[in-house]
């Protein structure tokens, strides 16, 4: 059976998920979410009856600070730490990963995402591509997919996929947006992966932003769409030399309006921006187009 565990990141429902999987070995854990969520992760695994000393096996989608900034603490407590190769050393020594994020977020760094201290090296365990990984009755078959991170993997229990942000964020089922940071943003990465997902054989699709859906073809062709849409919605401030200051509300205006469209309230889109800002995605389509150019 698998549980999905509200993070409540910024005191926010529904915005940021971890799994557990239950197995015959004991249970697993899909994302950690923030370290500064670590609290409501420990009461959701109490309630499905679980210790937290009972995790031993962690596996991560990517390591960006809301699906991977607890992996540490799990990792002292025993665990193994399972993260695409790129990823690795990142996890191993988290000081330019911190020192990045705390470049983009300043005096609230701590707040939004608490600690992040190094893992050691016989905790991690390096994931390549289509490797299967048996935990007591449950296999789970990982599936390199680039394009929102180029150290992003889903993860595949029978006919369930868990989709880290290559799914894109769907909050209670609703509009299909897609996450776009910096550094490594890739659009032809990322269709390449949403392709590879559209070729599995997968009834349910569990996204970290947020919660499960049923698969189906129109979300991948939304999240492709709106993919393209904002890439080349940003593409022409780029080339006319626009700086990110000039950007940023624009893009955020347009955004608004798409969640307005798509009938989503104060409450969904404080949700969706909790999950997925705005303004990351103006740094990392920039990016992109700068990459593109050089």
């Amino acid at each position: 059976m698998i549980h999905t565990i509200d993070l409540k990141f910024q005191g926010l429902s529904e915005n940021i998920a971890a799994f557990l999987i239950a197995t015959s070995e004991g249970p697993v854990l899909v994302e950690t979410g923030p370290h500064s969520t670590l609290p409501n992760l420990k009461k959701g695994i109490k309630q499905i009856g679980f210790s937290i000393d009972d995790i031993k096996h962690v596996f991560l989608s990517h390591i960006h600070l809301d699906h991977a900034g607890a992996a540490w603490w799990f990792a002292k407590k025993g665990a193994k730490i399972y993260v695409h190769p790129k990823g690795l050393r990142h996890l191993g020594a988290p000081e330019r990963l911190m020192e990045s994020a705390r470049r983009i977020y300043k005096d609230k760094m701590d707040e939004l995402w608490g600690e992040m201290h190094p893992i050691a090296a016989e905790q991690l365990v390096s994931v390549e591509h289509e490797a299967i990984f048996k935990i007591g009755d449950e296999s789970f078959q990982a599936w390199h997919t680039p394009g929102h991170a180029s150290h992003h993997i889903v993860w595949q229990k029978g006919k369930d996929l868990f989709t880290g942000d290559v799914a894109g964020v769907s909050i209670r089922g609703g509009i299909v947006i897609p996450p776009c940071p910096p550094p490594d943003i890739n659009i032809e990465d990322w269709h390449n992966s949403t392709q590879l997902i559209r070729q599995l054989d997968i009834d349910m699709l569990y996204l970290t932003h947020y919660g499960f859906i049923p698969y189906s073809e129109t979300h991948f062709d939304q999240l492709d769409q709106r993919l393209n849409n904002w890439a080349n919605w940003i593409k022409p401030y780029y080339e006319k030399g626009s700086t990110y200051q000039e950007v940023t509300p624009l893009f955020q205006a347009m955004v608004l309006e798409e969640l307005k469209a798509a009938g989503m309230d104060k409450k969904g889109q404080a949700q969706y921006e909790a999950a997925n800002p705005s303004w990351m995605s103006v740094a990392g389509l920039l990016r992109y187009w700068k990459k593109k150019k050089e």
